[in-house]
């Protein structure tokens, strides 16, 4: 039987780190209802603004397949804001756990489960490409509900799968358990992403201003990590970091890197379409 999520954690510790999550994520909402609760501001909005050009990094950004609040269009399309939603979800949970140096992959079974989540929304996908064909056959009518629910399920498979992943490159003393060990864990973890999903499809103008935000550090999460596991790969300097501080180097570096990668992914993008909403046409 698997161990509740917050087993074997420092409580201090554990104080601090929700005592943060709870003052940040209190000043998040305060910015959201001053934005959102203004249609000039949430139009003009400088933070919306700067995280589209996350989302135009890695997702197309068609308006029809975007959810649009208070005529404000999301970062990312819904299923790309499932899958960053979840990808936030997790490294957000595991770090608040007190697991960062857990290194473990998920069990085999727990493998086939996400396995499963990424295979129906590659099948949702297709669907939901087939519609851009006249005439071309197709299972259903796409939604971006399911957009988003199948983007979750990947979200979090790829977030289970990339946490310990950067765990094993970044740390030498290294705890060799499963961050997400056991099917009730994976289970408080849906429910923590049916939350979420709740909370997009409400369509509140304040919510929808937050989860923009997070959906967008989503991409900045994974894109650092996987920066950061490459750097120390290539540079054969994998598993060497004892403390806090000398972890600290390697994330920023990838995180820098991630952030030059929007940069010129969005520069060279913008040049080639001239918009930031879809493709010219579509």
């Amino acid at each position: 039987m698997s161990e509740p999520l917050i087993s074997e954690i420092h409580l201090p510790g554990l104080s601090r780190r929700l005592a943060l999550l709870i003052v940040v994520a209190a000043c998040v909402l305060l910015l959201g209802f001053y934005t959102a609760t203004d249609p000039e501001r949430l139009l003009h909005s400088n933070i919306l603004g700067t995280v589209d050009y996350a989302g135009y990094t890695v997702c197309h950004r068609l308006t029809g397949h975007s959810f649009v609040f208070a005529g404000r269009q999301m970062p990312l399309c819904a299923r790309c804001t499932g899958i960053y939603l979840g990808i936030s979800l997790v490294f957000a949970v595991l770090v608040l756990a007190g697991r960062s140096r857990w290194t473990e992959l998920p069990s085999l079974p727990m493998l086939l489960i996400l396995g499963f989540f990424v295979a129906v929304m590659g099948i949702d996908g297709l669907n939901s490409y087939s519609h851009f064909f006249p005439g071309a056959p197709h299972l259903y009518e796409p939604k971006n509900w399911l957009r988003l629910v199948t983007g979750m399920g990947t979200g979090l498979g790829m977030g289970i799968v990339a946490f310990p992943a950067l765990a094993q490159t970044l740390w030498k003393d290294q705890v060799y358990r499963e961050p997400i060990a056991g099917w009730r864990e994976l289970a408080g973890l849906l429910a923590l992403a049916l939350i979420l999903i709740l909370l997009v499809l409400s369509n509140h103008p304040v919510l929808l201003y937050v989860l923009s935000i997070v959906s967008a550090a989503g991409v900045v999460v994974i894109m650092t990590a996987l920066n950061t596991i490459l750097l120390l790969l290539v540079r054969r300097r994998e598993a060497r970091a004892a403390t806090r501080l000398q972890a600290a180097a390697p994330l920023a570096i990838g995180l820098i890197l991630a952030l030059l990668e929007i940069a010129v992914v969005s520069y060279a993008r913008y040049s080639l379409t001239g918009t930031l909403t879809g493709f010219p046409g579509m």
